[in-house]
């Protein structure tokens, strides 16, 4: 900044003074411009001129006026004095001030004041031929080659020319150099050229030279300038004629060839090349080298002995980069200018197997269906060995147990990966195959690459059911609306292919009536019953359900589902007798006073709707008169005296009896027995007249027996032929065959059997038979019969064909008894 103020402030006083200049300029008389001449090197004190006298001052006036030199050279060449005489200060060189080709000025400015005046002086320096010509050396020594482009000659042509040294002289105009001379001679001549002010000398050679006569020449240039007197200079030239290189090397064979095995060591002599030279000294001295125009790489794999010419293995050699090499080998002598020849090195790269097969696969696709057909493209392999021959021959295998194989192409080295069998995603979703690629170079060289191909899926797999049938065993009065099953159907496929949805549809697929009392969701499989079931009212049903998956198409598959509705202790029993006329639970019986021990009073009759143990009824006295007079069997319901009667005891004693049946929690209900001890001959005609009232009951009873015994003739016939038409036709095994078998024992009581599988079930009611056992889970109302052996179809219709048949005899039986 301060840098910049400064320059600022000298720029200001400038145009101050410029200003002022111009003012003054005009307004005060300024004189013309006076010039004067006088030649270089002049005495100090030479009158130059009078300004005062030439400007028209009053010389009287001049100290006054303070008149004088205000600018001019630096070294102070002139003065004024008092008289206005302008004198040489001190001795002025021309060449030293100026250049000789121009006019040498010196300007001066004169100042006189009261009034300011200025004035300009111009004073020229004359030259003076006060210089010689010179060089700047004092001999010039030529050695002389003469040659041509590969074609070298002993003498040069007549008129060839060497510039010479030019002479420089100080001094300006006719004082400078004007001509040149040279010492006569037969071989060399001179000519001079004009260069603007300046001259040229050349030496220009006039005919041939033989240095075996004569090897070197002195010759005398002369520069004369044109000063008077005049001037000169001289310059020494001494021309030496040296031999020719008029022999280029050569080579004892145009063509070098050689073989060499790929990877050889570093260092391994490849060839030696050898050239001659029929010159002498440096002429005939060869070294070698590789050629300019050779391929870099050559450099860096093989190196030139420039003195032997031996080339060795430098670098790593590789066939698979370069098969032969072509080297240009440049053999050069040591002359000025040197002479050179070519030769060529064929280097032949012998193959070794070194290089492993490479394999590159193009996945055309990045999955396959699992429906792919055989044969079904899934890649194209390309399989390449840089090595050639038997080393370059590939051979490709795949990895075992795949189900693909390779086909090639007409192309050699190309091949197909293609399916050979069926696919199966479920099996195997994903292979991983590896690809095995080797040549036939020895030893073999292998590579490997493994292709990852996964299986897509297809929807071909229906919804699979774990258990088919399914048997579903729930107990009566469910809640309605409550769940009692959950299909549970899995399917192999993927995605959209394994969603499952449920529905319920009869045997022929179609829409089920089971969906008025049972609902299914769809999505889940979890089936609701719509309402409560009554074992005695339904003990069994079958029903369908259909699983159907998403894909496109669908599969589906049903499952067969078989109800068991299981018994629970919801009927209380029902007394059959004794029954009064009003319905109520209450009867009397006479009995002689005289019937011994054990006499059979009566016997209590009674029904439960419930199966199994919860049918199962038990008798006992909840009230008794007398204890000693009166037993109750337990099973049968059988009331009997214990002893006789004695005078002592009652005519009439009352007896409630509790019949209980055998659920978890029991039902129960009472019945009132009134037993009346009377004589004898009052209970025969007592005896009389219920023999009568049984009599018509009886007719009555036979009546509906001969109905009966009817109808289940008509059941037996239609039972043989429908047996018949079965035999024709297969059950299946799950099928349920249910046998109602009544007891006659005193208590009503149901047994139901029923087959499932190889598993034979009963539900029976209070008397089991010694080989039953009881099913675990089945709430102890499931009995399972062992079977020695699974029954077929044939032997169900055979056992329920011996049952009607018994059945009908058992009530011929009772009908004629």
């Amino acid at each position: 900044m301060m840098e910049h103020g400064g320059q600022r402030s000298r720029w200001e006083c400038w145009w101050i003074a410029l200003c002022f200049y111009f003012l003054l300029y005009f307004e005060e008389h300024v004189s013309a411009q006076i010039r004067y001449s006088i030649p270089e090197e002049v005495k100090d004190g030479t009158v130059v001129g009078n300004i005062a006298k030439d400007l028209g001052l009053d010389i009287g006036a001049l100290a006054a006026r303070r008149f004088r030199i205000v600018s001019g050279s630096n070294d102070d060449f002139f003065q004024v004095n008092q008289n206005g005489v302008l004198h040489v200060h001190k001795k002025i060189d021309r060449e030293a001030l100026c250049d000789s080709h121009s006019a040498c000025v010196i300007n001066l400015k004169i100042v006189v004041e009261n009034p300011l005046e200025i004035h300009y002086i111009a004073v020229e320096v004359t030259d003076v031929n006060d210089n010689s010509p010179s060089f700047s050396e004092h001999e010039k020594r030529l050695e002389i080659l003469f040659f041509f482009f590969f074609t070298i000659l002993e003498s040069t042509a007549g008129g060839t020319r060497f510039q010479l040294k030019v002479a420089r002289d100080p001094d300006a105009g006719v004082n400078s150099v004007r001509i040149y001379k040279l010492t006569p001679n037969e071989h060399f001549d001179l000519e001079v050229r004009d260069q603007g002010e300046d001259k040229l000398p050349f030496l220009v050679l006039q005919k041939s030279l033989d240095r075996e006569i004569n090897d070197e020449y002195n010759l005398v240039l002369t520069a004369i300038d044109g000063g008077s007197p005049q001037r000169s200079g001289t310059l020494n030239v001494t021309v030496v004629v040296l031999d020719n290189n008029d022999n280029r090397p050569v080579f004892s064979q145009d063509i070098y060839s050689t073989h060499l095995k790929e990877n050889i060591q570093v260092g391994t002599p490849v060839v030696q090349v050898q050239a001659s030279d029929a010159d002498h000294g440096s002429n005939g001295e060869v070294t070698y080298a590789f050629g300019s125009d050779q391929n870099p790489k050559v450099y860096e794999i093989f190196s030139l002995d420039k003195l032997t010419g031996d080339i060795r293995v430098k670098g790593n050699v590789d066939f698979e980069e370069k098969s032969i090499y072509k080297l240009d080998v440049q053999a050069s002598d040591n002359g000025q200018p040197p002479m050179k020849t070519d030769c060529r090195v064929v280097i032949k790269i012998l193959d070794t197997n070194d290089n492993t097969p490479e394999i590159d696969i193009t996945s055309l696709v990045k999955m396959v269906s699992e429906d792919s057909k055989p044969g079904t493209v899934i890649s194209l392999i390309s399989v390449t060995d840089r090595d050639t021959g038997v080393n370059g021959k590939v051979v490709c295998a795949l990895s075992e147990n795949v189900p693909f194989e390779l086909k090639q192409s007409v192309q050699e080295n190309m091949y197909s990966l293609v399916t050979k069998g069926s696919l199966d995603r479920e099996t195997v979703s994903h292979y991983d195959i590896t690809i095995t690629a080797s040549d036939l170079g020895q030893p073999p060289l292998s590579s490997y690459k493994t292709l990852s191909v996964q299986v897509s899926d297809v929807n071909d797999n229906p919804p699979e059911f774990i258990l088919n049938p399914i048997e579903l065993y729930m107990i009566e009065n469910n809640a309605a609306g409550s769940p009692i099953l959950t299909l549970s159907a899995f399917d192999k496929d993927l995605n959209e292919n394994s969603v499952i949805s449920y529905q319920i549809i009869k045997g022929n697929r179609t829409q089920s009536d089971m969906t008025s009392f049972l609902n299914i969701n769809s999505e889940t499989g979890a089936i609701y019953a719509l309402k409560s079931f009554d074992f005695e009212t339904i003990k069994t049903f079958q029903f369908y359900a259909l699983a159907t998956d998403s894909g496109a198409p669908s599969l589906s598959s049903n499952v067969t589902v078989n109800v068991f509705i299981l018994d629970q202790n919801d009927n209380v029993p029902v007394i059959l007798y004794p029954v009064s006329s009003n319905g109520s639970a209450e009867g009397v019986e006479e009995i002689p006073r005289n019937v011994n021990a054990g006499h059979l009073v009566t016997k209590v009759r009674a029904y439960d709707a419930d199966i199994g143990y919860n049918g199962w009824l038990l008798f006992s006295l909840q009230e008794v008169s007398d204890h000693s007079l009166f037993s109750l069997d337990r099973y049968t319901g059988q009331i009997r005296t214990l002893r006789s009667f004695t005078e002592t005891d009652e005519a009439q004693h009352k007896l409630i009896i509790l019949v209980k049946d055998n659920g978890n929690v029991s039902l129960s209900a009472t019945a009132t027995v009134i037993v009346k001890v009377v004589e004898p001959k009052e209970a025969f005609a007592v005896s009389d007249v219920k023999n009568t009232v049984n009599d018509e009951e009886d007719n009555s009873v036979t009546f509906y027996l001969i109905i009966t015994l009817g109808s289940v003739s008509v059941l037996f016939v239609i039972s043989i032929i429908v047996l018949i038409v079965m035999q024709c036709s297969k059950s299946t095994d799950y099928s349920s065959k249910y046998l109602q078998e009544p007891n006659y024992d005193g208590t009503l009581c149901h047994s139901i059997q029923y087959r499932s599988g190889d598993k034979r079930y009963m539900l029976v009611g209070p008397r089991m038979s010694i080989g039953s056992t009881i099913v675990p889970g089945s709430n102890g109302n499931t009995l399972v019969i062992p079977d020695r052996r699974r029954r077929d179809s044939g032997e169900v219709r055979t056992v329920l064909f011996f049952y009607l048949f018994f059945l009908h005899l058992r009530l011929t039986f009772v009908i004629c008894i």
